[in-house]
């Protein structure tokens, strides 16, 4: 029931992946009245989905610390539940954000090994795709966190995008080893020194996310929160100087007939529908958050990334990872210790 076209953008976006993906079982949540006749008129659908009533929803503007403390029954918290329960193997939302992440930190918790989880999510650059995280979930980090995001960075990278070895940096304002401030230190340290067959390419500013410098960049929530949105400014702003400039006379209305495939690439390459879908990475289960104003299309983009999620078994594999990195911290804390005595 979450997002700005919600229900027909979610069910319509749910039937667009059941026939992408058609091992997909889903269970959908909310106002049975309001479900039903749209999911039955979508017969390929209603035949993978099990409805669950409820006529609670989370609104757009609701507070996160109210919604964890009084809204048990709403289709957002009832979905989490379900994966909770191991019935579900994920869970895809295009509601609240800050609910979603309160909600599922509240039912699911953190994986062992990581301290805070991060909003993670990949974008167009000149060689293909970057992941990009954190996307707002923590406005400030330490080293550890930001270690972290890149051990959970790398893992979306391999089985979201199907990079073999992601390369990861850290955006700072030069790429110069003494460039950034104490934090961005310690955390390109502890990437340098790590046995983790981490790939760390070192300091990276703005400008290197778009170009694909690396496949993998890591920041706090406050910096990648606006490095996103100016993006996605940008992206807009660029779009409408070319609608501008080919309606602006005869000759340019011309020129865009023999332009017109060329921009059509233009517009499929950069169409943020084929990007949507952030997961919530570092819970004890898969949540992916789709952008609210998501159509069909880019929420079947969203399923996709919770189904990939899932086949190559993202949970798994970071789990052994930050397992081997528990093993790492506690070696060096004996180290620590003996040397000391």
């Amino acid at each position: 029931m979450g997002g700005d076209h919600a229900p027909q953008s979610v069910l319509a976006g749910a039937n667009m992946a059941r026939q992408r993906y058609p091992e997909l079982h889903f269970h959908i949540f909310g106002d049975e009245a309001v479900l039903k006749p749209r999911v039955d008129r979508l017969r390929g659908l209603a035949q993978v989905t099990t409805l669950h009533h409820t006529d609670e929803v989370v609104a757009a503007d609701a507070k996160p610390s109210q919604v964890v403390r009084s809204k048990a029954k709403t289709s957002m918290r009832q979905a989490i539940d379900l994966v909770k329960a191991g019935e579900a193997a994920g869970v895809v939302s295009a509601g609240n954000t800050g609910a979603l992440m309160g909600l599922a930190m509240f039912m699911l918790g953190t994986m062992k090994g990581v301290d805070r989880p991060a909003i993670a999510s990949y974008f167009p650059t000149v060689k293909g795709e970057t992941v990009l995280l954190d996307l707002g979930a923590n406005v400030t980090c330490d080293a550890r966190n930001l270690f972290q995001f890149a051990v959970m960075g790398e893992m979306f990278a391999r089985t979201v995008l199907g990079v073999q070895e992601p390369t990861i940096g850290l955006l700072n304002i030069g790429s110069e080893a003494v460039k950034g401030h104490e934090t961005l230190k310690d955390a390109a340290a502890l990437l340098r020194e790590t046995t983790l067959p981490l790939h760390f390419h070192g300091f990276v500013e703005g400008d290197d996310i778009p170009a694909g410098t690396v496949d993998v960049v890591v920041t706090d929530g406050f910096t990648g929160n606006v490095a996103v949105k100016i993006a996605e400014g940008t992206a807009s702003l660029v779009t409408g100087f070319i609608r501008g400039a080919f309606q602006s006379s005869l000759s340019a209305m011309i020129g865009y007939v023999f332009a017109k495939r060329a921009l059509q690439k233009i517009r499929v390459r950069t169409d943020p529908r084929r990007y949507n879908g952030a997961v919530l990475a570092g819970l004890n289960g898969i949540v992916v958050k789709s952008h609210g104003g998501a159509d069909a299309l880019g929420f079947a983009t969203a399923v996709g990334v919770s189904y990939d999620l899932v086949r190559y078994g993202f949970m798994d594999k970071i789990a052994a990872e930050l397992a081997e990195l528990t093993q790492q911290a506690a070696a060096a804390e004996a180290d620590r210790a003996a040397a000391a005595s």
